[in-house]
């Protein structure tokens, strides 16, 4: 395991996962979302299901409740514990998102929800999505998160943080690289523009791709409304315009995070 590897694995073991999609509006349009996405581009159930990077069993647990066969995959051995934990529990392993343990061809679906994120380096992504090609059956689907290369400056405007040269200085970067910078409460991340993460998807065998945004353009007025007495009309209507513009090229990347999907070849 390299030194980023070890600081993102620190980093999620010492994080609650399991209930940051409570904490603020966005990452309850995120869930949400993300939810009736899989619902939309996911096989009918019983299908198998390979979520790589699943977390503690965040959408592991609604998959298993709605009748799929799951098995999640994930890097940081704290999540994989709290996935066979929970109730139901999940089939978890520790595992890398480059080198599946999983067999040609043997799944249904295979979700990357958090591993794109995290490998900071193209290479290492087109190795996980293709892995994730390869462990699906011809005619399967995959779908694979993102962080969208705007979601900083975003995330400041929604929370009014103005007051920090740094701030400025650390959007500037990401904007320039993609590459977050550590020390502003996430971990090591690689943040994409819509039109490169289609790319990667092509050019890892996986075409006929399309990228939906999850949150919408709206989320970080979501995130302002918060504790006020317009929350809820708010956070009701940024989902409302999340879903509208769900695939609309304009305004993709407003939204916090992306949703790529595509088939794998070879099905009828």
């Amino acid at each position: 395991m390299d030194q980023t590897t070890g600081e993102i694995v620190d980093f999620y073991t010492g994080y609650d996962e399991a209930g940051r999609l409570d904490r603020r509006a966005s990452f309850q349009l995120e869930r949400i979302r993300t939810r009736e996405l899989l619902e939309q581009h996911l096989p009918p159930a019983p299908a198998s299901i390979l979520d790589v990077g699943g977390g503690p069993g965040t959408y592991a647990r609604p998959l298993l409740a709605a009748g799929y066969r799951v098995r999640l995959v994930d890097l940081v051995p704290a999540h994989v514990a709290q996935a066979r934990a929970g109730q139901p529990p999940v089939d978890a392993v520790v595992g890398d998102a480059r080198a599946l343990p999983a067999d040609d061809h043997s799944w249904d679906a295979t979700l990357l929800l958090g591993p794109l994120y995290h490998l900071l380096d193209r290479a290492d992504r087109l190795r996980a999505l293709r892995e994730a090609a390869r462990v699906t059956r011809p005619g399967g689907v995959v779908l694979a998160a993102a962080i969208s290369r705007f979601a900083g400056p975003l995330d400041f405007a929604a929370t009014g943080r103005f007051t920090s040269d740094r701030l400025y200085a650390e959007a500037e970067q990401i904007l320039a690289t993609g590459h977050n910078h550590p020390g502003l409460g996430f971990t090591h991340a690689y943040f994409h523009r819509v039109s490169e993460l289609a790319g990667e998807f092509r050019e890892a065998g996986l075409p006929g791709v399309t990228v939906h945004g999850i949150e919408g353009p709206a989320w970080p007025a979501a995130d302002a409304a918060a504790g006020t007495p317009n929350e809820r009309v708010v956070l009701d209507g940024a989902l409302a315009l999340a879903r509208l513009y769900s695939t609309e090229a304009d305004v993709l990347a407003a939204s916090a995070h992306l949703m790529a999907v595509a088939i794998t070849p070879g099905g009828r």
